[in-house]
């Protein structure tokens, strides 16, 4: 994995079939050749860019993880196992999983912009019809709709960035992004809970429809038109061979499975988090378990000041740091205190948001072509995760508890750690391999 110093390089114009480079190599003085038209923090644009993101953000995340802080309400309601309910949130994040690779084809073709709006657009729609849904099947088959519409988010979002944002704000930009869906996650929940409440689940799923249509046209209306843009190709013989040169880049593997091992960990921790709360010794209602989301804030810090925490400690060190806090909070959620319970979701939280930031934004910096398919690549990996920590985190609940829950997130833990050990080992090799190259090429 890339360390946060970066060697000089030509700059160059992202996303175009073939590169510019901003300036001539031809003299040392690298007289400039062509503006760089990628947006700077300072400039108006990235801030309005940054804003539709977020709010794109929060609108994604709402409805993704709609129902999750309702499970308990759907399972008394609907009669059925927590098992069965915790479908409702793993078939949106499944087909998300499996829809991200085509709609990012798609992007290539039609535009980050065009593609993202229409995703919301057919997401918000599917998400007033949701609390219409007679029972648990048509609500896990219109979840999946919804999922498969929001696939056209998220890569496309990551493509955008890269293309219309300078390298250096690149983690910053994202982590923003990222902290969107972070602020989305937590005011879904807590709306959801307690409207439920007050007035049930389905009211509650229709208040998330409304709030996600109102950030949907923000995003619309803010978003600046991409300038670095150039459309692709949709011949399945050039996608299946990026996809290909993508899968065959360790560096890419890695970060795809640090992806979806920390999604296992949050997608188990909070698809069951609401049945313990719940239950004795917490029997809390279902507003108060809504409102437990808050801790949701504390990811929004650690993804947005995730790039300050590659610049101090590199991209290694900061997943280090990250999976650390991962770990130290589900072994602190073991508690039986309500309060060590919260202080163990902090730190969840804030690990996940941070290793997500960094893991998403060096799968854009490694990409060197077809950004948009290497961060589908990354969200199938880390929504599937979700979908399997999901479905694995309920049965393991239901068969031994949340200790056995906990036991399930400490193993996708040991993943991470031990990939990204991997990974230090790997860059230490190669840079004993290139400094030696550099020794044979200095005597010869």
């Amino acid at each position: 994995m890339p360390s946060a110093s970066t060697t000089a390089s030509t700059p160059v114009i992202v996303g175009a079939a073939n590169p510019v480079p901003l300036v001539s190599s031809d003299s040392p003085a690298a007289t400039p050749v062509a503006a760089d038209t990628r947006l700077a923090p300072s400039s108006p644009g990235f801030r309005r860019m940054s804003f539709a993101l977020f709010a794109a953000g929060m609108a994604a995340f709402a409805l993704l993880y709609s129902t999750q802080a309702l499970l308990p309400a759907i399972s008394a309601d609907l009669g059925v196992s927590a098992a069965q309910a915790s479908w409702t949130v793993s078939a949106a994040t499944g087909a998300l999983a499996l829809f991200v690779l085509p709609l990012s084809a798609l992007s290539e073709r039609f535009g980050r912009r065009t593609l993202m709006t229409y995703s919301l657009v057919v997401a918000v729609a599917v998400a007033l019809l949701i609390p219409l849904a007679p029972n648990v099947g048509w609500l896990i088959a219109l979840r999946a709709v919804q999922g498969a519409a929001l696939a056209g988010l998220p890569a496309s979002a990551m493509a955008y960035l890269a293309e219309e944002v300078r390298p250096k704000a690149l983690v910053a930009a994202i982590g923003l992004f990222v902290a969107g869906n972070s602020i989305g996650g937590m005011s879904g929940r807590i709306v959801t809970g307690w409207v439920a409440q007050l007035w049930g689940w389905r009211a509650s799923l229709a208040a998330v429809g409304l709030m996600a249509l109102v950030c949907a046209a923000v995003f619309r209306l803010m978003l600046p038109k991409a300038r670095n843009f150039r459309p692709g190709t949709l011949s399945p013989r050039v996608l299946a061979k990026t996809v290909g040169t993508h899968l065959s880049d360790p560096l890419l593997r890695r970060l795809y499975a640090i992806g979806a091992l920390f999604m296992t960990v949050f997608g188990a921790v909070y698809t069951v988090i609401g049945y313990r709360l719940v239950e004795a010794p917490f029997s809390l209602p279902q507003g108060v378990v809504g409102s437990i989301f808050l801790v949701y804030l504390v990811g929004t810090v650690s993804s947005a000041g995730a790039g300050k925490l590659v610049a101090r400690t590199g991209r290694r060190g900061a997943l280090y740091l990250a999976v650390t806090t991962t770990a130290a909070g589900l072994l602190l959620s073991l508690s039986d205190s309500l309060a060590g319970v919260l202080a163990g979701l902090v730190l969840i939280t804030a690990g996940f948001f941070a290793g997500h930031a960094v893991a998403s934004s060096s799968v854009s910096r490694a990409a060197k072509t077809g950004r948009a398919q290497a961060s589908a690549l990354y969200q199938s990996a880390y929504y599937l995760g979700s979908s399997v920590g999901g479905t694995l985190g309920a049965m393991a609940f239901h068969a031994g508890g949340w200790e056995a829950t906990v036991a399930l997130g400490l193993l996708a833990v040991v993943g991470v750690v031990s990939i990204t050990l991997y990974g230090t080992r790997c860059a230490r090799v190669e840079r004993r391999l290139q400094r030696r190259t550099s020794l044979v090429v200095a005597n010869s």
